[in-house]
């Protein structure tokens, strides 16, 4: 404890010899310090705040209120991820760099060959964007004009929102293409079903199933029993020998040409009872292919409208206001922190002077 206590009281007794030197050093380096940082332009910072849409919302199948699962408001990670992709993307950034001048603005020569890269590298020591806690973005921009860093943390944000709902719309774009494909198909098959359906009804002369059915029925019955009514009025006739034989000739044909009408009666019933199955199935297939195809033409109807529409992808919590106070340099901190170092080095020095001044590096080094 005596060897600790005496080794830490020699220690400051040194320093204490060279408080002057120390003091001095100490002093010119927070000077310089400040001298340095007074000539450091002031950088002001400006942050949007906003929260990722979910892309629900530009469901047709959610906004016309046909889906079966509830909306989502808010995007998920995925969603998150994806924006935030999009806001490190060179899109974005030559956007940027286009719209606001960027290669004058950070005096960048346009011309040289690395241009492009060193104002890339020249923003993203000026820009920030990152995931909040709360599953927010923070878009910061720091700029020497305040009411640029304002007008390029608006702008970056409304680039994103643009670039977001581009995405969404180029795949509502496929969809619609997608639906006006099926649609050209199924239109093609229904003009093909119609053909083959009209050419079946002119074979068979089937139209209307109901009505013709009931017609011809009616038909064959009123036909089969004027003919059985007529047959037995001759046969009665025939018994009657005070009947005039030109009378029975005359029935007699009247009944063989409702024989040929009954028989004609019969072979168009047949034939129309072999048609109906085939020109039912027909109908119905045209009746399903039609309805399907109206379904597909809403849809269709849906998506254009949803394409049409413009659905924010991200919405606003916090706007981009022009910052009152600089973000940096903070001289301050500058100048106590490069006084501290210098104050440590001072100390460290001093020490292994004081330390190793009795020591003959001559012969360390030359022992002969």
């Amino acid at each position: 404890m005596e060897n600790r206590e005496t080794t830490l009281l020699g220690v400051l007794q040194t320093l204490f010899r060279w408080k002057k030197p120390i003091f001095y050093v100490c002093a010119a380096v927070g000077i310089g310090t400040a001298a340095i940082s007074l000539l450091l332009p002031n950088y002001y910072k400006a942050t949007t705040i906003f929260i990722v849409a979910s892309p629900d919302q530009s469901k047709p199948e959610i906004i016309f209120g046909k889906g079966q699962l509830e909306p989502e408001y808010y995007g998920n990670k995925q969603d998150i991820d994806r924006v935030l992709t999009i806001a490190e993307s060179s899109e974005l950034v030559d956007f940027l760099v286009d719209t606001f001048d960027l290669y004058k603005h950070y005096d960048i020569d346009s011309t040289n060959f690395k241009a492009p890269y060193r104002v890339k590298m020249a923003f993203f020591k000026r820009y920030d964007v990152k995931k909040t806690k709360l599953d927010a973005i923070e878009l910061t921009i720091e700029d020497v004009n305040r009411e640029m860093a304002a007008n390029m943390a608006r702008a970056a944000r409304e680039k994103i929102n643009t670039i977001t709902q581009r995405l969404l719309k180029d795949s509502q774009l496929k969809s619609i293409k997608t639906f006006e494909d099926e649609i050209a198909v199924k239109e093609q098959q229904l003009k093909i079903l119609g053909d083959s359906m009209s050419k079946l009804r002119k074979e068979y002369g089937v139209y209307n199933i109901i009505a013709q059915s009931e017609t011809l029925t009616a038909q064959f019955s009123e036909t089969e029993s004027k003919l059985i009514s007529n047959r037995t009025r001759l046969e009665v006739l025939r018994q009657s020998p005070r009947v005039h034989r030109d009378t029975i000739r005359n029935l007699e044909a009247k009944v063989r040409g409702m024989e040929e009408e009954v028989k004609n009666l019969e072979a168009k019933i047949t034939h129309f009872n072999d048609g109906t199955p085939v020109v039912l199935a027909y109908e119905r297939q045209y009746s399903e292919a039609n309805a399907g195809l109206s379904e597909d033409k809403e849809r269709l109807k849906q998506y254009r409208a949803t394409y049409e529409s413009n659905i924010p992808a991200l919405m606003v919590i916090e706007e981009a206001q022009t910052p009152i106070v600089k973000s940096r340099p903070k001289r301050s901190i500058l100048v106590i922190a490069a006084t501290a170092v210098a104050f440590m080095f001072c100390v460290i020095g001093i020490l292994l002077f004081e330390t190793y001044k009795d020591v003959n590096w001559r012969e360390i080094y030359d022992p002969q």
